[in-house]
């Protein structure tokens, strides 16, 4: 009699504890063995653990799942329930996403960390309202120019064949504003655009250059701050509302302290990177004096024109060049202090 009970008992509870269990299905295009990949599944790992298996997170590395368009295509439908993305591919669904990814837009990382410490909390929050769930930003350090050609000026890019991240309109508008030839692609076509000569130069941080094999296809950098490079990790509101007040912060505390953790060594596996593309011949120069002031002065009125266009919230995007200015005004007058006591 004991033993009957016992097994209905079984046959009723399996099913609740089956039910009980939601299941996260996250894209990427990060390398499945990548220190990101690694990272991350042992936060699925501990995610799992914490909440007795009721979240179970399933990655999809290595662009396996397509590009950003196809990714959000699965997520409207259900079939993927959150991604890794850059600002660009987000354009759509949350502008704002983009506010830091102008071109030409910051001088050094002090100046990128002054503004993210007054605005990445803000832009995080905003992501509710297109009905995503953010963990916090993680910085990829700056773009560099990448080359078959040594790139020191304006003349150099003429003709060339530039990459523009699929849906990156400010750069697309900063390019067709120096008159140069941008080439419109996904950045899971990008190798295959170096190897076949759709595209010959490449903005990219030398981390990413590495870990997505570019730098295989180059033989220049031009160490020059073209764009601060980030990404974000997002969830469906409505997947994440599946789960519990409790596991929602289990996975919250996760997740947003493993961005935390990708944004503070991003600076070193740069470093890093850079050593290792000098290690295997690349070549790293120099912009020639006034190019910088050359190209600037087009570019920041072209990104002006596009926050007025709607790309980003144009009382966001000035209240940060407020910042901006206000950062750059208190340095200068500290270089002038320090000269003035020498």
């Amino acid at each position: 009699m004991f033993r009957k009970f016992f097994c209905v008992a079984c046959l009723l509870v399996a099913p609740a504890a089956l039910a009980a269990q939601t299941q996260i299905k996250i894209a990427t295009i990060a390398p499945e063995n990548s220190g990101w990949m690694k990272q991350m599944r042992a936060g699925a790992k501990e995610i799992s653990e914490r909440t007795d298996d009721r979240v179970v997170l399933k990655f999809y590395g290595g662009g396996v799942m397509g590009n950003d368009a196809k990714i959000l295509r699965k997520m409207r439908i259900g079939q993927l329930h959150g991604a890794s993305f850059t600002p660009s591919a987000l354009t759509e669904r949350y502008p704002n996403l983009n506010l830091y990814g102008f071109p030409l837009l910051f001088d050094s990382l002090d100046e990128v960390d002054f503004v993210r410490e007054r605005f990445d909390d803000r832009i995080v929050a905003g992501l509710e309202e297109a009905g995503l769930v953010g963990f916090g930003i993680t910085g990829g350090g700056f773009a560099k120019i990448m080359s078959n050609v040594p790139v020191t000026g304006y003349d150099d890019l003429k003709g060339r064949k530039v990459w523009v991240p699929e849906g990156d309109n400010s750069t697309l508008a900063a390019m067709e504003a120096l008159g140069l030839s941008p080439v419109v692609l996904p950045i899971t076509d990008v190798l295959t655009g170096l190897q076949t000569g759709l595209i010959d130069i490449v903005g990219t941080p030398p981390v990413g250059a590495v870990a997505l094999q570019w730098y295989t296809k180059v033989k220049y950098v031009t160490d020059f701050p073209v764009v601060y490079t980030y990404a974000v990790l997002v969830v469906e509101k409505k997947a994440f509302d599946r789960l519990s007040t409790d596991d929602q912060a289990v996975f919250s505390e996760v997740m947003s302290g493993i961005y935390r953790a990708f944004d503070e060594y991003t600076l070193a596996e740069n470093e890093g990177a850079v050593e290792a593309l000098k290690s295997n011949g690349i070549e790293f120069l120099e912009l020639a004096p006034g190019e910088v002031d050359k190209w600037r002065e087009r570019v920041l009125q072209i990104n002006l024109e596009n926050v007025d266009k709607g790309m980003v919230s144009a009382d966001l995007y000035r209240e940060m060049l407020t910042a901006l200015q206000e950062f750059r005004a208190a340095g200068a007058a500290l270089d002038s202090s320090e000269s003035a006591t020498r």
